[in-house]
């Protein structure tokens, strides 16, 4: 009697648990995504090298991501979805690399065309780039290398890509550097004015961080304002001169009898408004 042929279909979930191992969120929905829809083809069908670096990735806790095949294929594990990918999570996978990351693809394009096209791996540390991962324009940095996936022909199919965040570092320390470059111009000069003009040499040194600020000193009376610094450039002077009195343009009242900070919306208001004030926050 000869025994019935076997299901080709049977052991697809198990090649499946074995080609995205574990029960991390990305290895799940790696698993429940029909791949042969897409430009790379079912995954029973990828190179050998390509899963073991899938599988190498979905167990790593350091975050990593690759760009396979025509379209580089966008795969990613957990670690890069919490620390990069925002809103673009989970909605990333199994998307074109170039459409993910289309803002910054100016900036790292040609950093993996040059890998595809000569097999050599990048490095940059600390590296600028602006993501819109939550609605809006976002500075960011990142230390990360490219390097060459090559199929079992050895001929080079993708990238990819080991990365660390040092935003939250870069401009931890860029504020304290502005900090204590106000202490330093303080202790130099105690007098009033010296005072005075420390916050504004202070607050010139790097407009990424202060853009946009005036200092008020308060008189014998609350509604009694004066100008006593500002940042350097257009943009301050322009506020400065044409929003007078400042207890008019600025919430300053809420301020002063609340001695409590108030963020002020980013509306330019009608000259004469109570509680608004021009520019940004």
């Amino acid at each position: 009697m000869t025994p019935p042929n076997p299901d080709p279909t049977a052991a697809l979930p198990r090649q499946r648990d074995s080609l995205f191992p574990g029960g991390s969120e990305m290895a799940a929905r790696m698993r429940a995504v029909d791949w042969s829809r897409t430009s790379i083809g079912p995954c029973e069908r990828w190179p050998q090298s390509v899963r073991a670096i899938i599988r190498m990735m979905l167990t790593s806790r350091y975050a990593m991501w690759m760009g396979w095949g025509p379209e580089l294929t966008f795969f990613y594990n957990d670690a890069y979805a919490e620390m990069t990918l925002g809103a673009k999570h989970p909605w990333a996978l199994g998307q074109r690399a170039g459409e993910v990351w289309a803002e910054i693809w100016p900036d790292i394009g040609p950093r993996i065309a040059h890998v595809l096209s000569t097999g050599e791996a990048t490095w940059d540390e600390g590296l600028l780039l602006f993501l819109e991962r939550n609605g809006f324009s976002e500075e960011t940095y990142h230390t990360f290398s490219y390097s060459p996936l090559h199929g079992d022909d050895g001929d080079i199919g993708g990238m990819f890509c080991v990365v660390t965040e040092d935003t939250t570092r870069a401009i931890g320390e860029r504020r304290l550097a502005q900090l204590r470059g106000l202490g330093t111009h303080v202790g130099a000069d105690h007098s009033t004015h010296g005072v005075w003009r420390a916050v504004e040499r202070a607050t010139a040194t790097d407009a990424r961080d202060l853009p946009f600020s005036l200092v008020y000193a308060v008189g014998e009376t609350d509604d009694e304002l004066t100008l006593v610094a500002q940042s350097p450039g257009d943009a301050c002077a322009a506020a400065a001169a044409g929003w007078a009195p400042a207890i008019d343009a600025w919430p300053m009242a809420g301020v002063i009898a609340e001695s409590q900070p108030l963020l002020c919306p980013s509306t330019r208001p009608t000259r004469g408004r109570r509680g608004r004030g021009p520019g940004a926050r």
